[in-house]
Parts: C-alpha cells; structure tokens; sequence
C-alpha cells in the first residue's frame, strides 16, 4: 500500500471447530494454536478473536477466556478479543474477577465483547431459561460494572467486593454485541460502546438515539461492508481441491445454528466446495488477492486470517499464517 496508508485491521480468528479428534490431537491443536498466536504477534498482527459456544459436537471453543489467558501469556503485543464472550451463562462475581486477572495479565489488551448468544440449548446446558436471557444480561452487565471499581457494592441482598481492581481505567474494555435495538439499547443505557454482528448503519443511527437521550456516551465498532474468512495459498484452485471441505464443514454448521431471520457477518447458505467459493464469505486467496482485498476495503476493513478452520491441518495452518505474515503484511505498511 502507498506510504502513508493506515492499514486495515488485521485479525487471526480461532475457534477450533471441527470433526472430532482424539484428545492428543485436540491437544495438539490447541497448542498449535497458541503458538499461532505467538507467531502473529512477533509479525505485527492486530488482534486473535475467538469465541464462545457450548453443547457442540465440533469442538467449537467453550472457554474463550481460559484461551486468552494462554494468548496473553505468550504475547506481548497482540489484542485478544472474546467476540462474543455469552456473558449470561456465567456466573457475575467470578467473572468479574476472571476478567480482572486477564486485563493485568494482559495490560489491558483483552477486549470482552459481550452477547446474549442465540442458542436455546446452550442456556439448558447451563441450567438458564433462555426466555430470562435478557434480565441474566442486565444482572451481568451491571455487576462487572460495580465490581470493577473496586468498591463494595450491593449484590443480590448482599455487600460484597471483588479483587483485584483490573489494570484498566475505568475498566476492562467491554463492548455490548448483538443485531438487535434492544441490544442497543442496552449498550446506551450503560454507556458501554456497541458491536453490531453485521453492518447495521441503521442500528448504529439507532444506538447513537438512545445515547443522546439517555446522556451516555458512546462509539460504535461497525463490521465491514464484506466480511471474508480467508485461507491463503499460492494455488488457490488446489487449495479449495485440497482443502476446501474445511471450510464448508465450519460453514455449514455455523449456518446451521442461524435462525432465517437472522443478521450475521459470517452467513453461508453453500451446500458444496463450489458454492461455498461462489459467495464469497470463505475465501482462499494468494498473498497479492488478499493485499487487493485490504487496498479494495482500505481503513474500513479488515483481513480475517483463519488457519484452523473446520479442522484445517496443523501444517497446512501455519502455511497460510506464514504467507500471510511475510508476503501479506509488510505490503499493508511499507
């Protein structure tokens, strides 16, 4: 890119779906993973985002923070976001606190994005009502809120105080997600900045509403236009022959959970390789495709690396992590 140019952000996603796996094998890819993320941070990659989702038969990633945690002890640079972390199902003390160590750990690079989810049977596994989702929400929200100032507060009939005070004032980087207006709602009413789950200009007119007349301030972290997932490789048509099933089987069972009236970045109706490629949503592009994609969508957009998906093997991971990171990324700032 021309000198000057502020570069796209650029995000390493893990979540660590796919078919199941022997635990040595699972445990080799987690570890992969974090190494990945070491690699990431060391080349000048933004961000590692990962997820939450529970009552699963693909391994998706149920304890995002536990795999912050690793992130941000084997890092020194790189953010780490929980997007989305299903603040409801936990329990409002403990994660306070949890939070509260990742953000010293991390000095303040774990950045929680905080959803409702969209999966009844999660909540089952977790003993909740999933029609009590949004008060479970409120309860959470304002409890990390309190306890995160280090003073004793009200809590269920009863004063408590949570410790340690986090390294980050006022507190850890918290951001309300979600597609909806009482999700916006929600973020203005506490002053906490809003992650639409797709490019919603309308909710964010929306949430900006609700922020002047409630007397709160507030910023919106808007998606793209184009959300892609990408797999980098110097052949990409031998890439999708090879390799393409990866990306499909993590398409199409993330589809899977989506209701129809839903509103989503990542959204796949492919039931073959040569669909799944026509959308557009999982791409597998050279290292000069994917610097025409951060030229196309400059400042606004973002390049989603995803090396693990659906299964993707280990080596063919750290393939795509290398091309990206020395044919990618020294051309987005020199």
């Amino acid at each position: 890119m021309s000198a000057g140019t502020t570069a796209p952000t650029t995000v390493v996603r893990v979540n660590l779906a796919g078919p199941p796996a022997a635990p040595d094998e699972l445990s080799a890819r987690y570890r992969a993973a974090v190494e990945m993320a070491e690699y990431a941070d060391a080349h000048g990659v933004g961000m590692i985002q990962t997820e939450e989702h529970h009552a699963t038969d693909n391994g998706w990633m149920p304890s995002p923070l536990t795999f912050a945690g690793a992130v941000l002890g084997a890092t020194r640079r790189i953010g780490v976001t929980a997007s989305a972390l299903i603040t409801p199902l936990h329990d409002p003390l403990r994660l306070a606190e949890d939070i509260a160590v990742l953000d010293l750990l991390g000095a303040g690079r774990l950045v929680t994005v905080a959803g409702l989810g969209y999966r009844p049977e999660e909540y089952a596994a977790h003993g909740k009502e999933w029609r009590n989702r949004g008060a479970l929400q409120d309860e959470v929200l304002r409890t990390l809120l309190d306890a995160w100032t280090g003073e004793p507060f009200r809590y269920q009939g009863r004063t408590v105080r949570v410790t340690p005070r986090p390294y980050s004032r006022p507190h850890p980087p918290l951001l309300i997600g979600g597609g909806s207006r009482p999700a916006a709602r929600r973020a203005a009413r506490l002053g906490l900045p809003f992650f639409p789950n797709a490019h919603l200009p309308e909710l964010e007119r929306y949430y900006r509403e609700q922020c002047a007349a409630a007397g709160t301030g507030g910023w919106v972290l808007q998606p793209p236009r184009r959300t892609c997932l990408l797999h980098l490789s110097e052949d990409p048509d031998r890439g999708w022959a090879e390799y393409g099933g990866h990306l499909l089987y993590e398409a199409q069972r993330y589809a899977a959970w989506q209701s129809a009236g839903a509103r989503s970045a990542v959204r796949s109706a492919a039931q073959d390789t040569a669909a799944l490629r026509a959308e557009g949503v999982y791409r597998i592009v050279t290292p000069d495709a994917a610097v025409r994609l951060a030229q196309e969508d400059g400042t606004q957009g973002a390049l989603i690396l995803h090396p693990l998906c659906g299964g993707m093997p280990v080596e063919e991971g750290w393939r795509s992590l290398r091309l990206f990171a020395e044919r990618v990324l020294p051309r987005l700032t020199g």
